[in-house]
């Protein structure tokens, strides 16, 4: 692991010097010496992390030495980033530069203090040659002589990989599990009166989380428990929180109104508050990962017994909690057992071999891998996964059983579960392992943002660029070959198939957060944090924080990250720390803390890249943002603020600029979108990938400048003036990358967008807010769109006559007030992609028509506030609708499909969920028609 710090160093100190040496001639020689001598570091560095890794015999001075250079180069990273900053800070002077890229010493004599700088470097190189002479007492190999790294350092998958969504739907439908399921489903659908208890125990990754999330999920018990909740407690937990997600999953599913004032109650109050809730229904609840007695000893005497027939299921890996819940003929354990060879052998063919058979010359070593892994279902999925990357003959798999260490067989517990998942991890190309141990950042159980964590690792500098794809896609790939091996799991995926958002199983998080502060990687912070005199790269300050975890970040003033999740005290924050001390910050993430304001001093912070205050009550930056000039991403989405300061033009290096909100209204309909102001120059901010959304205040001067965007992947309008039409598609022609185009006009008034001559061919999703004389002539032009968003249109045709054979991709599609006439038709051949479908808002609308063959893969359909429509009764023709959902519809348009006596019910007797949606004064009323 030394080679990621050591490589970092090399990267950061190559592209200084590269980049300085185009001003000068003759130094090229100079710099590939430089280059030269430090990739002889790395070249060692690779055979002895991997010999460490593999477990290996190494000494201890070895190891020592090891974790010396590692801090070594960890400080020659600092002092090339000071010396950045100095230089930033300074008039060039020519002779100080050429000397510096004529002799790396000279050049590090220039940076304060000097003495340490020139001693430090000085062991650097001793350490270094002592690496070359003694290699072959260590039995080290260079990477020279071993040649080009093997398979797993090429990434040849996309990110949207059509098996995405296939290995999703495999995860849902884990092999071996049929058994226990249909146990514990008989068991909370035919239960007593009597309050039916479930524990299900066994080691981690078994499978436990699987299990009760399918039964959880099942359709027969979903039907008789409308009142449910998921709960997942893990071993940190505050009851307070524990009680009001409860509180908030039972009134959501039930579609009540959350109590308000509830996050200003007590335990006591909490407690009660839940009780009456649930005294007069019946209820499902699961409460997954439990690791004390404690907690179900309290939570038993929360949850009424009211002899409805409610259920809790408990998931826990300590066999003492499983046995505690065992207090009457109605409360059951199921030990979970690790998965007999049959089943292991079936589910590791369809990771390794996506569902193929395995080939004969594999069959035998594929056999001993299976068998190693122990029946541990997340064992098998990890090792399958590793080796979907690698070449498929006998030798290489050889080589990576042969790896897996002798222990496996003999420990069976969790110590094999962390051995198999460590060499997972280990097996990882070195550009993959800072991005994994990123993961170690963010708290237990969390659920991910894909894109934040790829703008996360963009800032960070763990991306690679290649000539002619966006450092993001490129990051992408990197996430998709985490998920293929398994190592990142799925959490949500959209109609579209992309992944919103993923997260890391818990044992394997604390396994790479072990090593990820043993490397000084990252550290975590909380409001229990004892005293920690070690250094850190990274800060990950989780639910509060007092004075000695303050201290602690002071002491490093070296850091280059800082991110807060759940905190109460960012002011307190604040005062402790001043941003001057922390002059190498890259990234500073507030989202969702109750920040206020941000300090003036920030512009310190020179080497910043990544900004956010999403979800907090910023409403203006200071002036001095525009000293960020390395600053790639600002987040100010769900933030107070609504302007932007005119120096954000200066920084030239922006490449996502986030600041949106929604606005809606009491029935839950689509109003409208706040953006920010933006002064003249954002036309030199070249680097732009995602502008949303931008007030189109400055009219045309700004509308015309967003056309020197060419690199915009997603833009964001809001309030265009009619008059402004024209220069907006002007502009709009010219982004060539876009794949993301909202607009909404000002005050729900004309949106004048026909003349588009050269729309732009990758959009995939398109909103318009705003009256429309037709449909833009581009739209139906736009082949690769899976999405269309139409509100406030008021069309005087048919847009779907239009839409549903020009557009043969579509996914999903919203029309919100979009037409004024009485009927839509779906003809035959129309839309056959098609998997959502909303209608709001037709005040006029009466039928749809609905021919043979149309529609044929719809799985969602929303229908709301049309008053004067009649019950479509050709919905009895899509067989594949899982769900209907009719909001804000008359009493008699909902009782005529009623079960009983409803003469429309067979109309929709074939889909699984149908609900309406009534709004009244005090709230919204979710019904379900069974």
């Amino acid at each position: 692991m030394a080679e990621i710090a050591v490589t970092v160093v090399i990267d950061r100190l190559l592209s200084l010097l590269t980049e300085e040496a185009r001003l000068f001639r003759g130094v090229h020689t100079e710099v590939e010496d430089i280059k030269r001598e430090l990739s002889y570091i790395q070249a060692f560095l690779k055979d002895a992390d991997a010999k460490a890794e593999k477990g290996d015999t190494i000494s201890h001075g070895l190891k020592t030495w090891v974790q010396e250079l590692r801090e070594t180069a960890y400080s020659i990273e600092d002092l090339v980033d000071e010396y950045i900053l100095h230089f930033a800070n300074r008039p060039r002077r020519s002779g100080v530069i050429f000397d510096f890229l004529s002799n790396v010493s000279c050049l590090i004599a220039k940076l304060k203090p000097r003495h340490q700088i020139a001693s430090k470097v000085k062991d650097l190189k001793l350490k270094v040659g002592k690496l070359h002479d003694e290699s072959s007492r260590y039995g080290f190999i260079s990477s020279f002589e071993q040649g080009s790294g093997g398979s797993s350092d090429t990434i040849n998958v996309q990110w949207r990989d059509p098996r995405m969504k296939a290995l999703f739907i495999e995860e849902a439908e884990i092999v071996g599990i049929e058994s226990p399921k249909r146990e514990l489903i008989n068991w909370l659908v035919e239960g007593a009166a009597e309050r039916t208890v479930i524990s299900v125990v066994g080691m981690g990754g078994l499978g436990k989380t699987t299990l009760a999330k399918m039964v959880y999920d099942n359709e027969k018990v979903v039907e008789c428990f409308v009142c449910r909740a998921w709960i997942t407690v893990s071993q940190s937990f505050k009851m307070e929180m524990v009680l009001q997600n409860m509180i908030k999953k039972f009134y959501e599913a039930m579609k009540d109104t959350i109590p308000e004032g509830m996050d200003a109650m007590d335990v006591i109050s909490l407690s009660g508050l839940l009780k009456k809730y649930l005294e007069d229904k019946r209820y499902a609840i699961v409460f997954d990962d439990v690791w004390g007695l404690e907690f179900w000893e309290f939570i038993k005497s929360v949850l009424p017994e009211n002899r409805r027939g409610s259920s809790i299921v408990i998931t826990t890996r300590n066999v003492d909690v499983g046995c505690a819940i065992r207090e009457s003929r109605f409360h059951h354990v199921h030990n979970l057992q690790p998965l007999p060879l049959e089943s292991s052998w079936e589910l590791f063919c369809k990771k390794a071999f996506q569902g193929s058979c395995c080939p004969s010359e594999l069959k035998k070593i594929s056999l001993d891998i299976v068998k190693r892994c122990a029946g541990l279902p997340l064992a098998i999925v990890a090792i399958a996964g590793a080796l979907l990357t690698k070449q498929k003959n006998e030798l290489e798999w050889q080589k990576f059983n042969d790896s897996l260490g002798s222990k496996l067989e003999t420990n069976p517990h969790l110590e094999s579960i962390t051995k198999i998942l460590s060499l997972s991890y280990h097996d990882l190309p070195h550009f993959l392992k800072p991005c994994f141990l990123y993961c170690a950042v963010f708290p237990e159980d969390y659920s991910i943002n894909c894109a934040k964590l790829i703008r996360l690792w963009v800032a960070e500098g763990f991306v690679k660029g290649e000539k002619g794809v966006p450092l993001e896609q490129r990051a992408e790939e990197y996430l998709n070959e985490l998920i293929h091996r398994s190592l990142v799991q799925l959490s949500k995926v959209d109609h579209f198939g992309r992944i919103r958002r993923c997260k890391v199983h818990d044992l394997m998080r604390e396994i790479i957060l072990k090593k990820a502060e043993e490397l000084s990687f990252c550290h975590v912070l909380g409001d229990e944090d004892s005293s920690f005199n070690g250094k850190f790269r990274r800060g990950s300050v989780q639910k509060g924080i007092n004075t000695i975890a303050v201290e602690t970040i002071n002491r490093n003033a070296h850091i280059r990250s800082l991110l807060l999740f759940d905190i109460d005290a960012v002011p307190m924050l604040l005062t402790g720390i001043s941003f001057t001390n922390f002059k190498l910050l890259k990234v500073l993430d507030f989202e969702d803390a109750p920040l206020n304001s941000v300090p003036e001093d920030l512009g310190n912070l020179f080497h910043l890249r990544y900004l956010s205050v999403r979800g907090t009550k910023v409403k203006m930056l200071p002036k001095s943002i525009g000293k960020l000039q390395n600053l790639q991403t600002l987040d100010l989405k769900e933030s107070l603020v609504d302007a932007l300061p005119v120096e954000i033009t200066k920084l030239k290096k922006l490449r996502h600029i986030l600041a949106y909100s929604y606005q809606l209204n009491p029935e839950g309909r689509f109003v409208t979108g706040r953006g920010v102001h933006i002064g003249e120059g954002i036309g030199s901010m070249l680097d732009l990938q995602k502008l949303c959304h931008v007030e189109a205040n400055n009219g045309r001067g700004l509308i015309e400048e967003l056309g020197k965007l060419r690199q915009l992947r997603r833009l964001g309008i809001v309030n265009l003036m009619e008059e402004d039409g024209p220069s907006m598609c002007a502009s709009i022609s010219n982004m060539k990358y876009l794949e993301s185009l909202v607009i909404f006009s000002k005050d729900d008034g004309i949106l004048n967008l026909q003349t588009i001559s050269d729309p732009p061919r990758y959009l995939r999703n398109v909103g318009l807010q705003g009256g429309l004389s037709r449909l833009p002539d581009w739209l139906p032009l736009l082949q690769n769109l899976v999405r269309v968003v139409l509100v406030n249109s008021r069309l005087s045709y048919d847009p779907v006559e239009v839409l549903q054979q020009a557009l043969p991709n579509l996914l999903k599609l919203v029309l919100n007030n979009a037409y004024g006439g009485e009927c839509f038709c779906f003809t035959e051949l129309g839309f056959q992609k098609l998997k959502a479908l909303r209608l709001f808002g037709m005040k006029g609308l009466k039928t749809l028509k609905i021919h043979e063959g149309a529609l044929p893969v719809l799985e969602h359909l929303e229908i709301g506030f049309c008053p004067q429509m009649e019950v479509p009764y050709r919905i009895r023709l899509l067989k594949t609708l899982t769900r209907i959902d009719f909001f804000g519809m008359p009493r008699k348009f909902a009782s005529s499909m009623l079960p009983q006596h409803g003469q429309n019910y067979h109309i929709v007797e074939h889909v699984p969920h149908v609900f309406f949606h009534e709004f009244h004064a005090d709230g919204h009323k979710i019904l379900s028609l069974r």
